[in-house]
């Protein structure tokens, strides 16, 4: 990436990181690392933090109980809010901006909307189309 010099970079990563669980303070020293990267090796590329996608864990997607308690053991709309927030201030301290594009992808009660993932968690090319449309003015 580094020799590419993009003039943006969007960053929306950890995910999995959260999902399987894996320490809090190893997760954002990761992120932190990352970031200190860029701003060293790239101090002209305009950096946009996103916050996490939202996901659905309630409607039934086909799959078995087992896989559906695995998946979601340390997946919950409540972490993401928090794992944003904590990223937030990430890009805060690194002098980046932090970005929502989040609009449009869920249901009233928060969860990702059905017809945008397959499992919950992933999300449709359909739900991608609204993140780009809500990209779209970081764009330009």
């Amino acid at each position: 990436m580094f020799d590419l010099a993009p003039s943006k970079i969007f960053i929306n990563i950890g995910s999995n990181d959260i999902g399987f669980n894996v320490p809090e303070n190893v997760f954002l020293a990761n992120y932190e690392t990352i970031l200190q990267q860029i701003k060293e090796k790239l101090p002209d590329t305009v950096v946009y933090v996103m916050a996490y996608y939202p996901i659905n864990t309630v409607d039934d997607f086909g799959e078995k109980e087992s896989e559906h308690s695995q998946l979601y053991e340390h997946r919950s709309n409540e972490l993401n809010a928090a794992a944003s927030g904590k990223v937030e201030k990430l890009a805060q301290k690194n002098g980046y901006e932090f970005i929502n594009v989040n609009a449009g992808l869920t249901d009233s009660a928060g969860n990702l909307r059905k017809e945008l993932t397959f499992d919950g968690a992933h999300m449709l090319p359909n739900g991608y189309e609204i993140v780009l449309e809500n990209m779209k003015r970081y764009l330009e």
